[in-house]
């Protein structure tokens, strides 16, 4: 995976949200681990939404299965994402909240990331 985002790299729908810096595959359960930690930060106030759908599926053959004999079974599913893609974007909490939350969201993903607040945020 080459390049920066191209589309999903503006804050579209908060005023906080977490912007990576790598490119990576995230996986489902990475998603649901990160949306989880930031719902129980937030005491369920405000409101997150997730920018990354996984929806490609990954293939993998059992152990010590030998070479050919076709393509491996589903094993699950990730979501590619490049340097720029923003990841998890809330809104209707103050600032330091948010930022705690999406730290903590921020530490189940394997990518670096940022932190980023919309330019007409007013505290």
């Amino acid at each position: 995976m080459k390049g920066n985002a191209q589309r999903g790299n503006q804050l579209a729908y908060g005023s906080f949200g977490i912007k990576t810096l790598e490119e990576k595959w995230i996986t489902g359960r990475q998603i649901e681990a990160a949306r989880q930690a930031v719902t129980r930060y937030m005491k369920r106030e405000g409101q997150i939404w997730i920018r990354i759908f996984p929806d490609k599926p990954i293939t993998k053959k059992p152990a010590e299965v030998r070479m050919g004999k076709g393509k491996g079974a589903p094993e699950g599913f990730v979501a590619p994402v490049t340097p720029g893609r923003m990841l998890i974007e809330a809104e209707g909490v103050p600032l330091h909240i948010a930022k705690e939350a999406l730290r903590l969201a921020a530490q189940k993903f394997p990518v670096k990331t940022k932190f980023v607040v919309r330019r007409d945020f007013v505290e």
